[in-house]
């Protein structure tokens, strides 16, 4: 099926009532896999038992920065192409995306604090990460402060797009500014620096991360796809008792 047919509600329904329970079964076998052998992994050297909560809080950080994006991505579809299912998308995806970074800043402290001594420190990753979960927090909130659909996707677009700048900040945070967070471990130019025995379960951890986020906003856009229909059928059963 060609990608611009998925613009047709229609086609799109009948393709996530296959893709979803497929990959909600992928999601759960992959996350099981990787949890499974992440525990049986050793220990690291200087972390401890505590390494094994990345299994968790990597994977979460990846989906929250990936879901933003994509939301920024849809904002454009929705200011720029007028994308049918645009304003679905990034709807869908900004409960998900802040779940998924609540997870993020909550196994962080976990993991944080053996490490550092505390359960928060104002360090420019973890600000910065925090300034994520406000701006899906903010996105949220206006689309639900705005009774008109069009207006509102048109504001949450363009808030969203401002916050974008966000994104790379997250990312390179590590680099710009002193910083008690290490520095990127995976996706190196001179290859990962982790330990194999520690990095396998942590990739397979988070393809089934991935998996759970697609089935989970192809959920989300379902639901939403059937609301708006609720809602219009709703607005023509008024209109046509009012013509009475």
């Amino acid at each position: 099926m060609p990608l611009s047919e998925l613009a047709n509600p229609h086609r799109f329904l009948r393709l996530v009532r296959v893709l979803i329970p497929a990959l909600a079964m992928l999601a759960l076998v992959l996350i099981g896999l990787g949890l499974v052998q992440g525990f049986r992994a050793p220990a690291d050297y200087q972390q401890g038992e505590m390494v094994r909560v990345m299994y968790i809080h990597v994977p979460s950080a990846w989906i929250a920065l990936a879901a933003y994006t994509l939301m920024a991505i849809a904002s454009l579809g929705t200011l720029v192409w007028r994308h049918p299912l645009a304003d679905v998308a990034a709807k869908a995806a900004a409960p998900i995306g802040a779940a998924f970074c609540l997870l993020c800043l909550v196994t962080g402290a976990l993991w944080g604090r053996p490490m550092w001594g505390a359960y928060w420190v104002w360090d420019p990753r973890l600000t910065s990460v925090l300034v994520l979960f406000l701006l899906y927090l903010g996105v949220i909130a206006l689309w639900r402060a705005i009774d008109d659909p069009g207006r509102a996707a048109k504001a949450a677009a363009i808030l969203t797009l401002v916050g974008f700048i966000n994104v790379p900040i997250v990312k390179f945070s590590v680099e710009w500014w002193s910083s008690l967070h290490q520095g990127a471990s995976v996706f190196r130019l001179d290859g990962p620096s982790i330990h194999p025995s520690l990095l396998q379960p942590l990739l397979i951890s988070a393809a089934g991360f991935v998996a759970l986020f697609f089935a989970l906003h192809l959920a989300a856009m379902r639901n939403e796809i059937l609301r708006r229909r609720l809602r219009t059928l709703g607005i023509l059963a008024a209109a046509e008792a009012e013509a009475r």
